[in-house]
């Protein structure tokens, strides 16, 4: 079976989204207070669902604290459309951002997409030199220097950066940009990639994986 950690404060969209997932063998735990849902022993997790407005404490802290002490996947569900709300909760270590409402057949498929990305990336066991790459709020920085990137561009290298060395397929960057042209994704996303290289001045960092996607090296 499949726990997850669910942190939101609208219990009948919880119960919901649980009914649902319950029929694929996966148990959602929900709390509408993110204080007891952090101290709610993270690490029994398999992934966490966070909703970002919840009280006394904003989704993004609950993200940004998940991040520092565990290695699970994170998706954030929240009705906020700033796009700087998504872009922030990416550079916060947030693997995916799906925003309310939606089917939860999505939910599901993105759900399902994560633990394979993540189990695969414990399976191989490789071992990653230190990142040159370091992200602080909404900058990502390479070998100490700022990079100067548009929002779609932090998206698609953010997300990268933070699973270096593994392949990322042109789905999952694409699911993780709310800034892409809706008509043209995948042409957009090779517009991005080739930008993101430019400015990283070594075109060789990020590699594209024929019939896959791309892996930052």
């Amino acid at each position: 079976m499949i726990n997850i950690l669910m942190i939101e404060d609208d219990p009948e969209f919880a119960e919901l989204l649980s009914e649902y997932l319950a029929q694929y063998d996966i148990k959602v735990t929900n709390y509408e207070d993110p204080y007891l849902g952090l101290s709610a022993g993270v690490k029994k997790y398999d992934l966490a669902i966070l909703d970002l407005t919840l009280p006394g404490m904003d989704g993004l802290e609950v993200c940004e604290e998940i991040r520092r002490k565990y290695d699970i996947p994170i998706i954030i569900s929240s009705a906020r459309s700033d796009i700087n709300d998504k872009v922030d909760a990416l550079a916060l270590g947030a693997d995916d951002y799906l925003p309310k409402p939606y089917d939860p057949k999505e939910m599901y498929a993105r759900i399902t997409s994560l633990l394979r990305r993540y189990s695969k990336s414990k399976e191989s066991g490789q071992s990653l030199p230190k990142s040159d790459f370091e992200t602080k709020g909404d900058t990502i920085y390479f070998q100490g220097q700022a990079l100067s990137l548009t929002p779609a561009e932090f998206e698609v290298l953010s997300l990268l950066v933070r699973h270096q060395g593994i392949t990322q397929s042109r789905e999952q960057i694409i699911n993780a940009s709310g800034t892409m042209s809706i008509d043209s994704q995948g042409k957009s996303l090779d517009v991005i990639i080739s930008k993101i290289r430019a400015k990283l001045g070594d075109p060789k960092r990020i590699q594209a994986v024929r019939g896959v996607g791309y892996k930052l090296v």
